[in-house]
């Protein structure tokens, strides 16, 4: 199989049964993303990123099309395709280390052995720089580092396919920058293929290869897909005054606020 297809969305439809009715969510959406790519999903709320995340994750089951990863069918979820949400889901009596330890126990607990699965958790721990923090319980850490956990627990499943709904969404604006340095540097070391839903225009620029615009919903598409193009490895610095980061972040401007703008008018 080609290395530009290890993603494949094709046809796809997902509505939902509410009580007034069937709601269309997202319509006719068809998707390729290359193996260690980094792809933003990006548009207005209700335009169906996070839904689009949920079927890639199979964590929802799409109403019409298929949607294949290294070839196979997504017919649920899978160790192959972690996921990082904007809540961090840490267990709060646990501590970071053993947050991780129980999905490493889950993932590699039949094939390795425990000093094996201490150290696929160290190393997870050491990789997002918080060996520091293991034997502290979310409760005692900052929101930032408890997010640097979640990551951490997804890496540690060495999983295909990282997908992020909105990372570092509920973080200020300092910590957010960090972590979007961090998670710039861990993918280069991991070649991780990431999928990630954001708001927000600097950080799909910065952190992807390519911009996946959706339309308003409901009935969401995609409007437009922007191939980023900037060089790796990315310094938010020296990006600033780029002509081609500026461009790109223009093109994203333009979709969103003025070809799909009425939604901000509404509101």
């Amino acid at each position: 199989m080609s290395n530009d297809k290890f993603i494949e969305i094709q046809g796809v439809e997902q509505s939902f049964r509410t009580a007034k009715g069937p709601f269309l969510a997202l319509r006719d959406v068809d998707l390729t993303i290359a193996k260690g790519e980094f792809v933003a999903l990006i548009g207005h709320s209700g335009c169906g990123k996070s839904t689009l995340l949920n079927l890639i994750a199979g964590l929802t089951t799409p109403t019409q099309g298929v949607l294949l990863c290294a070839n196979r069918e997504i017919k649920g979820p899978g160790p192959e395709r972690a996921v990082v949400f904007q809540n961090h889901s840490l267990l709060p009596w646990l501590t970071c280390f053993d947050n991780i330890h129980l999905g490493v126990e889950r993932v590699f607990g039949r094939t390795e052995s425990k000093a094996q699965l201490k150290a696929r958790t160290e190393a997870a721990l050491a990789l997002v720089s918080l060996g520091h923090a293991a034997h502290k319980r979310p409760g005692e850490i900052s929101g930032g580092m408890k997010q640097r956990v979640g990551i951490a627990r997804a890496l540690a499943m060495e999983p295909q396919v990282l997908l992020m709904d909105e990372p570092f969404g509920a973080l200020d604006a300092l910590t957010r920058a960090k972590l979007q340095d961090e998670l710039l540097e861990i993918v280069a070391r991991t070649h991780s293929t990431v999928v990630m839903v954001t708001h927000d225009v600097d950080e799909a620029v910065l952190l992807s290869d390519k911009i996946v615009m959706l339309t308003n919903g409901p009935a969401a598409t995609i409007g437009e897909v922007l191939e980023v193009g900037l060089p790796r490895p990315r310094s938010r610095v020296e990006l600033a005054d780029d002509a081609r980061y500026q461009a790109c972040r223009k093109a994203v401007i333009d979709f969103l606020y003025t070809r799909q703008g009425h939604v901000e008018k509404a509101a």
